[in-house]
Parts: C-alpha cells; structure tokens; sequence
C-alpha cells in the first residue's frame, strides 16, 4: 500500500479534505469519539522552527488519542551533526508510526517523505502551512458552514500561509483575493496554475470587497527576522483595521495564524472584536490534527 503523506493540500482529495473537517469538528463536539484509536503508535516531531500551537496541538491530539509524542529538536538527533536526510527518513521511520516536520526549506520535507516508510505531515515549512489551513477551514465551516463559492482576501506577505490559502481556494473551490505589496507575492508558477480564481489585488480595500474571510499573518516569518524594518515599512498600507473589515461582507470572519503583532499586521481592535475567530482557529488546530492523524494512520 503507497504511503500517503500530507505536505501540502493538494496531498489529499477534496472529498477526503472534507472528510478531515468534518470528522474534526465531530471530534471536537463530541470527545467520546475520540476513543483509542492511536493505541500504541508513536509521533515523531522533528522541529527545527520554535512553536507553540503546532507542537502542543499535535502532542495533545496524540495523547488524547492513545498514542504519544516524541519530540526531537536538532540538537537532538543525528541530523543536526551532518547525518542525511534520507538515510534519517529510512531509520527513524521504521521505528515511529507517523513524522510531522517543521523546518525552513520545503524541499528538506520532500525527500524526507521520499524515503520514509510512514506517513510524513508538514507542520509548517517556508513553502506551505497546510495543518493551519485545515483548522482554519474547520473553522470557518463551523461559524458560517461551506465555504465554497465564497471569497477570501488575504492581505500581507505571499508567503507559506498565502501559498497554503491558494492551494486551499483549489481544493475548497472559492475565490482567494491577495493584496501584497510588489515584490512580495506568492510562487509565480502557484499563480499561474490557479488564475482561474486567484487574484492578485494590490489595493486591500479593493482586495476585501464582499469577502467572506479577511486573513492575514506577521509582515517576518521565522527567518525573516532582519528584514522586519524594511517590512514594516512596506507593509504598513496592508494593516488589517475595523475600516477595512467595513468594506468585507457584512458577516465576514477575521482570522489569524497567529502569533499576531498587534498594531502592524492587524489592529488590537479588530483581534479582538466579535467578528474575530482566532481563539476558536487556535483550539481547532488540536481538533483538525486529530482527525489528520486518525485519517493517515488508518489501519
């Protein structure tokens, strides 16, 4: 049987996306669900990025379905003193039951998963955060029910989360608006393959007109820690305010990775108004782990 991995939202069909989500928020309602169905397996996490939503979420998903959490940090293993990716893949995975990796290059994920024996999850990478958007999916699946059809404004940096947003108007089939400042924007190959509904907009206001969600991350991700000034700089016009949600739809969502900077990326107040669903978008991302793990490592 060929091993199914999750590195990106296109892994998985829509059918078996939804799946996900709906079984996550089964998941969360009822936690008599749950059950032992992890009973004797074993997550390895190799994390070379901090984290703190990713890592407790899925070391809590794994306890809570029967099954623990190993986790392993460079200085740790051999791979932070020169030992190979794939011959790491070929060992660790012939001892553990699933892998989640969180490190900077998307390509170091690939042939890990090229060599491993078990599933392989991307927990975040400079090229995708697919684990966020299956919770942020959920949730907005939850407050407002399908998404489809619907149209989403990112407004920021073309980055991991922008990219996984772009694979997710895909396979959830909506219209994903992108307002980034020029030289900021997402893989040109991505665009071109989704130009079908995806836009780049450079103006915000423009970009969240009858949105349903307006999104958004920091202006630095993890190792973009010395361009922060010049970002801030570039970025500034792209803050997510009460005046811009004014222009979305009258019931559109606000949603967050976080950790958010208020006052750059997004206004205290709009972080924390009614319309705001980051705390549930934090919580779900136990949930939708849940329902990721329960998926791939089903017998």
């Amino acid at each position: 049987m060929t091993t199914r991995h999750f590195l990106t939202l296109l892994d998985l069909e829509p059918t078996e996306l939804h799946q996900i989500i709906h079984r996550a928020i089964a998941l969360k309602k009822s936690p008599n669900l749950r059950g032992e169905s992890l009973t004797n397996k074993t997550l390895a996490m190799f994390f070379e990025k901090s984290s703190t939503r990713t890592r407790v979420s899925f070391e809590v998903a794994m306890n809570q379905l029967g099954g623990s959490a190993l986790f392993l940090s460079p200085s740790d293993t051999q791979l932070g003193r020169g030992e190979s990716i794939e011959d790491s893949a070929k060992v660790i995975s012939r001892m553990v039951d699933v892998i989640t990796i969180r490190t900077f290059e998307h390509e170091k994920l690939q042939r890990f998963a090229e060599h491993s024996r078990v599933p392989v999850i991307n927990a975040l990478t400079d090229g995708y955060h697919p684990c966020q958007l299956l919770a942020d999916m959920q949730t907005f699946f939850e407050h407002r029910g399908d998404i489809a059809g619907k149209t989403v404004a990112w407004i920021g940096d073309g980055y991991n989360m922008c990219q996984s947003y772009i694979n997710a108007a895909k396979q959830f089939d909506f219209t994903l608006n992108i307002a980034c400042p020029e030289g900021f924007d997402p893989d040109a190959q991505l665009l071109a393959e989704n130009a079908d509904r995806v836009h780049i907009v450079r103006d915000p206001v423009a970009a969240v007109k009858d949105a349903s969600l307006v999104t958004t991350d920091v202006w630095a991700s993890m190792g973009q820690e010395e361009e922060q000034r010049i970002r801030r700089e570039k970025f500034q016009p792209y803050q997510v305010t009460r005046q811009l949600m004014a222009e979305a739809a009258p019931d559109a969502l606000f949603m967050h990775c976080l950790p958010a900077h208020r006052g750059e990326e997004v206004s205290a107040e709009v972080l924390d108004a009614p319309d705001s669903v980051v705390w549930d978008e934090a919580e779900n991302r136990l949930h939708a782990q849940m329902a990721l793990l329960e998926f791939l490592c089903a017998d």
